[in-house]
This record gives structure tokens, C-alpha cells and sequence, in this order.
């Protein structure tokens, strides 16, 4: 076999055998493609489109370009992919409740992307915590703790590393067909017995429409189970921040919060919803409902708690941060109103602004390798359909200086828009199951 060969035949529309998919995928990781021939491949694939089957066959061998966990544990492993949005933390709260449960979650997750925060940035903003760790202290923390959010460890999916940067500098990155190969090939290869997807649409996620996001969701999930994986997805509204801060040190306090017990949020809703769903697909409950009940004690009776605690802990943090994290926490200096210009309600918010406000007080990365200030963000968010006189306060921007503070409130001077009226949309907007 060779590229051009393989190249030319997703030129003509035609469909790869799961042989010459392996090789090309190879390839990638070998560096025996070129970056043009890469390139090429996936310009072929974002203008053509794929089968359903050519699609698992490219996520399989992206999937097998590297390593491929292996589990040896009483219990099954689970865990749970967001498409990323703004002040969406649920992982932090699921992942640890799933592993009070009785699953195992070795969840490999990543850093900030473009306006969207990153689990990675978030759980660094403890003091002392690492989240790059060895695969066999991936392996020591998920037998011992019950969950393990890290970053990619060892030779994962080397084929989509590669692929990702080149389709990063080609106008390729929409492809669904590349993204839902991207996301799973990574999943998969932690050896999952079950996955539940959480696909973000509105102003602050990368799908901006529910057309766009139910095509995404069909696609991972028909391509998650056609290669194994028990998948479901459901589709979330992201028209406004999951919670009511954005930023790492500031979205921690609202994991605490939840774990501390506070079931009310939507982001402690979302989390019990997510992790009744992974429950029931990984056989620890009977139904969706159970799987529920189930999430709600892990938190209200303090186990997810403990366990989150306990992962901080292996991860380098702070042994009782439990108890301390409100004093372990870094605070900005600087904590500055954005006060409504009239009397309403909050109607709409361009949550996507909120995210790059974040980014640009020093929360996220402009160009890559950048150092991340935790402490800063956008705090006490007023949600849609809240009720404000003329003054009250929208939300609060936690800076490093005066200045950035008063850059940033410019910036989001038109982020909320207040009108006699609001509707608030619900927070799960649909479930896809094939």
C-alpha cells in the first residue's frame, strides 16, 4: 500500500478496506505519511464524507496506532466525553460520584481549547496537583481511588496527535466525520466497557445549533457502539455557562460546592443525569432512574467527596483538601461588578464572550505553552431569566489589576442582554442512543 493510493481512492468518494485505514493510520504515527499527504487525506475526507462503517474502521485504526489499555478489575470501567463549553466542570463532580458507585474511571481529558476551559487547566489550579502521571500510576490511582483524571499518558492514539495538529493549519477541524474519529480514538483506547457523550450546542459551545450537534451525536455514537464501546449521548444546551463562574480556581469552588452536597445546581443536576446514564450503560443499575438515586447518595452522604479528595492527593495536592480548600484556593486581588443597564430580565448571554474574557485576563492560552493565572475568571453569573433591576449586579470579573479588570468588563458589556421577558431552555435537550 501507499498514501497516494489510499489518498486518491478518498478523492474519488470510495471507501477504504479496514486494511488500508490500519496502514494509513500507521502511517500517521510513523511519520511514514507526510504532513502533505496527511493534509491531503483529510481535505478528501472533510469534502466527501465517510460511511458509517469506513468511519469506525478510521477510528479503530487511530484507536490501535498506539496503546490500548487493558483492565483487570472488579468492576466496570466508564467514563464520559463533553464537546466543551464554558463553566461545564461536570467531569470533576461525575467521574469521582461513578467511582463511589462501584465503576472505575481512568478519564484522560485535556486542556483549555479556544474559549472553552480545559479539566486539566482547572484540577492544576490546587496547589501542588500534576496531572501528566506515568501509565502505571494511571493504573495505581483507578485500582486504588476508583478514578483518575489525567492527562494523555504514554503512546495514545500517536495517529490523531498527528492528524489533529495538521487539520489544525488546514481548514479541516469541521470534518464530523474527523472529529468523531479524533475524540474516540482516544477513548477507546482507555479500554472502556461504557461512554456517555455529552455534546454541547449554543452560543458557548463549538456547535452552535441543535441540527449540528444531533449530527455529531449520531456520529460518535453510532461509531462509539460499531467499535464496541456501549455509547450513549445526550445533547446539552450551553446557551449560557453550566455554572455560575468560569475559570479554574473559580469553577473548583463550584465542584466543592456540589460535592459538598449542593444538588440543586444545574451543574450538579447535569452530573446526576450524565452519571445515571453511565451507570445503567455499565450494569451498576437496573434503570436510568436508579442509576440517578444512585449519583445523588454518592454526593449527598460525602463518598464522591472522599474520593475526589483522595484523587487530588495521589495527584500531588494537598491530603485534606476537603477541609482546606477554601483557604488553598488562589483569589484574584481585583473583583469588579458588571452591573445591568436596566430594569428585566436576562434574556440571552454570548456565552462564547464570557469564555474568551476568561482566556484573556490569563485563565486560557493564546499562544501555546502560555503559564495560566488560576485565580482569575467571571464569578456570580447571573443565568438566563434571572431578574435585575438597573445596577444589579451580572457577574463579577476576577483580575490580576485594575486595568485587566476594566478590559474585561468592556469586553463583556454587550455579553447579557436584558428584556421584559426570557425563556430559559431546558438543560438536556435531547438523548441519542444510536
Amino acid at each position: 500500500m501507499d498514501a497516494q493510493s489510499i489518498i486518491a481512492k478518498c478523492r474519488e468518494g470510495l471507501p477504504l478496506s479496514p486494511a488500508e485505514t490500519q496502514w494509513f493510520a500507521k502511517g500517521l504515527a510513523t511519520s511514514e505519511v507526510t504532513d502533505a499527504q496527511a493534509g491531503a487525506f483529510a481535505m478528501a475526507v472533510c469534502l466527501n464524507g465517510m460511511t458509517d462503517e469506513a468511519r469506525v474502521h478510521l477510528t479503530e485504526a487511530m484507536r490501535d496506532s498506539g496503546d490500548v489499555l487493558n483492565w483487570d478489575l472488579p468492576g466496570p470501567i466508564v467514563d464520559k466525553h463533553s464537546t466543551g463549553g464554558v463553566g461545564d466542570c461536570v467531569s470533576l463532580i461525575l467521574a469521582p460520584a461513578l467511582a463511589a458507585c462501584g465503576a472505575y474511571v481512568p478519564m484522560i481529558s485535556g486542556r483549555g481549547l479556544g474559549h472553552t476551559g480545559g479539566t486539566l487547566d482547572k484540577l492544576e489550579a490546587i496547589p501542588g496537583v500534576q496531572t501528566e502521571v506515568s501509565e502505571a500510576k494511571l493504573r495505581e490511582m483507578v485500582s486504588e481511588v476508583g478514578v483518575a483524571i489525567v492527562g494523555a499518558t504514554g503512546n495514545i492514539a500517536p495517529a490523531d496527535k498527528r492528524l489533529y495538529a495538521i487539520r489544525d493549519v488546514t481548514a479541516t477541524v469541521q470534518s464530523v466525520d474527523l472529529i468523531t474519529a479524533s475524540i474516540l480514538s482516544k477513548k477507546l483506547a482507555a479500554g472502556l466497557d461504557g461512554l456517555v457523550l455529552d455534546v454541547k450546542c449554543g452560543s458557548g459551545a463549538f456547535m452552535k445549533t441543535q441540527a449540528e450537534a444531533t449530527q455529531l451525536a449520531h456520529a460518535l455514537v453510532s461509531t462509539a457502539n460499531g467499535a464496541g464501546c456501549k455509547t450513549q449521548a445526550v445533547i446539552t444546551d450551553m446557551s449560557q455557562p453550566l455554572a455560575s463562574a468560569a475559570g479554574n480556581a473559580l469553577e473548583i469552588v463550584e465542584v466543592m460546592n456540589a460535592l459538598g452536597g449542593d444538588l440543586a445546581s444545574p451543574l450538579a443536576q447535569l452530573s446526576i443525569a450524565q452519571g445515571g446514564m453511565a451507570l445503567l450503560l455499565a450494569g451498576l443499575a437496573e434503570t436510568e432512574a436508579q442509576g440517578k438515586a444512585m449519583m445523588s447518595r454518592a454526593i449527598s452522604s460525602g463518598e464522591a467527596l472522599e474520593r475526589f479528595s483522595k484523587m487530588m492527593h495521589a495527584l500531588g495536592g494537598p491530603a485534606d483538601f476537603s477541609q482546606t480548600w477554601q483557604r488553598d484556593l488562589p483569589v484574584a486581588p481585583v473583583k469588579a461588578p458588571l452591573v445591568a443597564p436596566h430594569d428585566g430580565y436576562v434574556s440571552e448571554i454570548e456565552t462564547d464572550a464570557i469564555g474568551m474574557a476568561v482566556v484573556r485576563l490569563g485563565g486560557g492560552r493564546l499562544v501555546g505553552g502560555q503559564a495560566l493565572d488560576y485565580s482569575v475568571g467571571v464569578s456570580q453569573i447571573a443565568g438566563l431569566g434571572t431578574k435585575v433591576g438597573k445596577g444589579d449586579v451580572l457577574a463579577y470579573v476576577n483580575a490580576e489589576s485594575e486595568d485587566s479588570a476594566n478590559q474585561a468588563l468592556l469586553s463583556l458589556s454587550d455579553a447579557f442582554r436584558v428584556a421584559p421577558v426570557a425563556d430559559v431552555p431546558p438543560l438536556i435537550l435531547q438523548k441519542v442512543f444510536k
